[in-house]
């Protein structure tokens, strides 16, 4: 807020910034979505802004007049209006802001690098679909066809095409292929604890006359959980209220099974072969969800001297995000800006994934974008994941492979050698991707 303020005290009309001294309200909507397209379009670099309830009087100086305050109350809505007119999407806030007692409206453009922007569909006769303005100094004007066709060369001169961009799993070569061992889940503490509590609660169940079955219920116990734990004494009830509870008992520690002790690490390399750097670039992954499939969510506490010890901040910081969308589980990572000709692992710790047995056999479809603000367009495709049983498990680069075989000591030495193994991968049929998968189904 207190930016803001400091803008519309030191900013004056131009390029960036608009001043207007009333509302735009229901009958000014042509006005203020042909001055939000201008804005959006003007040559201008980082946020730029339109200042309503100031001015300029005759001698330049400013001129200050309070914005009533049911102008923010959303009717109209003037997000929304942008959302429905307007394409490619434009990040818009509006919001009061007080200077010398005066309650002003600044509306605040994200940094628009989607040129052009343009109507989206009709809004009335005088603004139609497919009209564009742009901002010349401090005046909105109408774009004809040639202004259009010079700035999409300018955005596709400046800007990195997709197919220029490779993206798989780290090795000698980039690999669209992985193979991961799957885990044993009924190892796990809470299903362990929990398949104690059930045998218990069998055998009270087949001895419910107690006597000198009792002695049988005992030796059962002991077996199960030592005699420090007096679990034969509880009644059956109590013991399904204990197995309610398990997960929860035991949710540290199954973490730290899934994620520790038995986490497989999956890291990507994204690879630029234009001559321009990605900018500001973020990377998504998609996975399907099944109960046998683990992704960590945050990296699991340390067990030292018979405790768990949280993370240092700047571990927890390094792991990438990760959340549940649309019965999928995304996750995601900023990568700031990806140079040419030089590998960039995705993720400053590598994600954490846990396979369960129940999956072994099978492929797992990987859905990735890329996104960068001199993209295209994202960088999409698909990588795969080989679930194997443990002892079979070998992770991509596999010595068997020819070409890894011949080109081991090479290595990523200089930018004209990786095109060739990136052709080489195409070849070999260790390395090679497989037939395109459907994403979401776990495949023999």
């Amino acid at each position: 807020m207190a930016n803001l303020v400091k803008i519309v005290r030191s900013a004056m009309p131009g390029t960036r910034v608009q001043f207007r001294r009333e509302p735009y309200r229901d009958n000014g909507v042509r006005q203020f979505l042909r001055d939000v397209i201008a804005m959006a379009n003007a040559a201008a670099e980082g946020p730029r802004y339109i200042i309503i309830g100031t001015d300029l009087d005759k001698k330049g100086a400013k001129r200050l007049k309070s914005v009533a305050q049911d102008d923010f109350s959303g009717n109209p809505s003037y997000q929304a209006l942008v959302s429905d007119f307007v394409e490619p999407a434009i990040k818009l806030t509006y919001q009061a802001v007080t200077v010398d007692g005066k309650r002003l409206g600044v509306f605040e453009f994200g940094d628009c690098q989607e040129h052009p922007y343009m109507m989206r569909i009709d809004h009335c006769e005088k603004l139609r679909r497919g009209d564009a303005y742009i901002r010349v100094d401090d005046t909105p004007v109408k774009m004809g066809r040639q202004q259009l066709q010079e700035m999409f060369a300018r955005k596709f001169h400046d800007s990195v095409s997709a197919n220029r961009i490779e993206i798989g799993f780290p090795g000698e070569i980039i690999h669209k292929n992985i193979k991961i061992p799957t885990t044993d889940l009924t190892e796990m503490p809470s299903a362990s604890a929990r398949d104690k509590l059930k045998q218990l609660l069998d055998l009270q169940a087949n001895f419910k006359d107690g006597g000198a079955n009792s002695g049988v219920i005992r030796l059962a116990h002991t077996r199960l959980f030592g005699s420090d734990k007096p679990y034969e004494a509880w009644t059956p009830t109590k013991l399904m209220d204990e197995m309610a509870k398990i997960e929860t008992k035991y949710r540290t520690d199954d973490q730290h099974f899934l994620f520790e002790a038995n986490a497989q690490k999956l890291q990507l390399v994204v690879y630029n072969q234009s001559d321009e750097p990605v900018q500001d670039a973020s990377l998504s992954i998609v996975f399907p969800t099944h109960e046998a499939f683990h992704v960590a969510s945050q990296l699991p506490s340390q067990r030292k001297d018979g405790k768990y010890v949280d993370r240092r901040p700047d571990e927890i910081a390094g792991y990438p995000a990760v959340s549940m969308k649309d019965a999928s589980i995304h996750v995601s990572n900023a990568l700031g800006e990806i140079p040419t000709y030089a590998p960039v692992t995705v993720f400053d710790i590598p994600l954490r994934i846990c396979v369960g047995s129940d999956l072994k056999g099978r492929r797992l479809g990987i859905q990735y974008s890329l996104f960068g603000r001199n993209l295209r367009s994202p960088a999409k495709g698909e990588a795969a994941a080989a679930l194997l049983e443990n002892w079979l498990a070998r992770i991509a680069g596999d010595p068997l492979c020819p070409f890894l075989d011949r080109r081991r000591d090479i290595g990523f030495k200089t930018p004209n050698q990786i095109p060739r193994y990136l052709a080489d991968q195409q070849h070999c049929p260790m390395c090679r991707p497989h037939k395109p998968l459907r994403f979401g189904v776990f495949q023999k």
